[in-house]
């Protein structure tokens, strides 16, 4: 049984999408509804190799604590570990939910999709 939360988020998201005409957010919303074993980690360190400075960036898996971004990223996962949490706001970045995401960018402009 998939969780309410997961499901309000994909509702949000498809939502999102349908009224700011991104297609980003629906895509979003299919990741967040595959079942948990199919989503992907990913670590710090892959982060940073494939962002830049500024980078808002959208993970639908869980982020690692391990390796380290070099850079500010605003970031925005479905789940993150601690460790990895306290290294992006170390470095000056930010940790954002979904909603707040959508908030800042409502077209999905500049924003990352990794994996």
């Amino acid at each position: 049984m998939t969780n309410q939360v997961v499901i309000r988020m994909a509702k949000d998201l498809k939502k999102a999408s349908a009224k700011n005409d991104a297609p980003i957010w629906a895509k979003l919303a299919e990741y967040a509804l595959k079942p948990t074993v199919a989503r992907r980690d990913i670590n710090l360190y892959k982060i940073g190799q494939l962002t830049k400075e500024n980078d808002t960036v959208v993970f639908p898996g869980k982020v690692l604590g391990t390796g380290n971004v070099p850079h500010k990223i605003t970031l925005c996962s479905f789940s993150i570990s601690n460790s990895a949490a306290a290294k992006i706001i170390e470095n000056g970045g930010k940790v954002i939910s979904y909603s707040e995401l959508i908030e800042k960018n409502p077209t999905g402009k500049g924003v990352v999709l990794l994996g």
